[in-house]
């Protein structure tokens, strides 16, 4: 039994009401070391990954968005997350790309952040919010013990943003504290 079937099987006719697609892997990608090989693998984790976990949970998040007859798309009535990061705001990259160069993991959230912008046009008639979200720099094995997030901070601060998200947030790009972030 797949995970969305055994879901749906736990939930039955309420459906689901939140996913949140918060897998990702790193690569020091350099250009001078890159491989073909590298890349696909970021990117078959950080991009095909969400968009396949979404495409599966798909129908249990529709039935969860019928079931509440709620007039404003929110996390309560059936929502999508993509958790990214600011390395893929191609606007930013300017700033901060001497720090971290990463291509595969920067091309890969870039791309991620464009999942979600083609979720939130594609499954706005169902009332599905899609929203990308960075967590910050967090201290975590992918971001060190020099991030300046704990990772309590920064759940409780996106549990917050999360929790006041609307149909104005489908389609956006936020940070934790709900912030808007240059695609």
């Amino acid at each position: 039994m797949s995970a969305a079937e055994a879901v749906e099987a736990s939930l039955g006719t309420t459906g689901l009401n939140l996913l949140i697609n918060n897998a990702a892997i790193n690569s020091p990608g350099a250009l001078e070391t890159l491989t073909a090989e590298e890349m696909m693998t970021v990117y078959q984790t950080n991009v095909v990954g969400p968009l396949l976990v979404s495409k599966a949970f798909l129908p249990s998040l529709k039935k969860a968005a019928q079931a509440l007859d709620l007039e404003r798309m929110s996390c309560n009535k059936a929502a999508i997350i993509n958790i990214t990061s600011l390395l893929g705001s191609i606007e930013k990259s300017r700033e901060n790309f001497r720090c971290y160069h990463l291509y595969p993991y920067r091309i890969s959230k870039a791309a991620l952040n464009m999942v979600t912008l083609c979720l939130s046009e594609d499954l706005k008639q169902y009332q599905i919010l899609c929203t990308a979200i960075h967590p910050g720099w967090v201290q975590t094995d992918m971001g060190s013990t020099m991030a300046p997030l704990t990772v309590t901070y920064s759940v409780s601060s996106m549990m917050k943003v999360l929790a006041s998200l609307s149909e104005n947030d489908t389609g956006k790009y936020l940070d934790w504290e709900g912030k808007a972030i240059p695609w």
